[in-house]
């Protein structure tokens, strides 16, 4: 357990030297740009806003298309702002095209931002539960027929008991579906078939 917080540590404190990092370098470019005052803070916000907003939809295992090309829209704009600022660019005389990209930025932010919160990822398929049934109505003599279970390729099955194993040693515990499911990064009903080979 030790082990495990000394790994969580260092990752955390290098993930704010690069946020700290980044942030500046954004923050100064857009000043560059004409982005005076607060505007000048506001940039590297958006940008790590839209990163984020990007990483949970990655994460959440479906829609994934939408999620990887706002995080590759706002991770162009945090590396080129950190090239930019690296000695390439003169910051006392910025082009004009890259004084319209600034300026543009906004918008293109609040594009995928709000594409990104407010589209419903693609629904998992479950199973909804039988409406009550009307009085004095019969019931419903035949079964409705259960749906197949995904197809689960041996190799999926073998990194997921890797990691159930890996799991069930650092915490003494077998791993549970929903674990697993954030850990492969798959909807639930892969996640439980692939639980039921494990």
């Amino acid at each position: 357990m030790r082990d495990h917080l000394a790994r969580v540590d260092a990752v955390l404190v290098q993930a704010v030297i690069a946020a700290a990092l980044s942030f500046a370098h954004l923050h100064d470019l857009a000043s560059a740009a004409g982005q005076a005052g607060w505007k000048a803070w506001a940039y590297p916000v958006s940008v790590d806003l839209l990163l984020v907003a990007a990483w949970k939809r990655l994460r959440s295992g479906s829609s994934k298309a939408a999620g990887w090309c706002w995080f590759i829209v706002a991770l162009a704009a945090s590396l080129g702002a950190n090239v930019a600022t690296a000695g390439l660019l003169d910051l006392a005389d910025v082009p004009d095209w890259l004084r319209i990209l600034v300026a543009g930025w906004p918008a293109v932010a609040f594009l995928g931002g709000t594409l990104l919160a407010h589209t419903a990822p693609a629904a998992e398929a479950v199973s909804a539960p039988a409406e009550p049934e009307t009085a004095g109505a019969p019931a419903a003599t035949d079964p409705a027929p259960k749906q197949p279970a995904p197809h689960v390729p041996a190799a999926l099955v073998a990194h997921a008991r890797k990691l159930a194993d890996e799991h069930h040693t650092r915490t003494g515990s077998p791993m549970d579906t929903p674990t697993l499911r954030a850990r492969l990064g798959v909807p639930a009903p892969l996640a439980d078939a692939i639980a039921s080979h494990l």
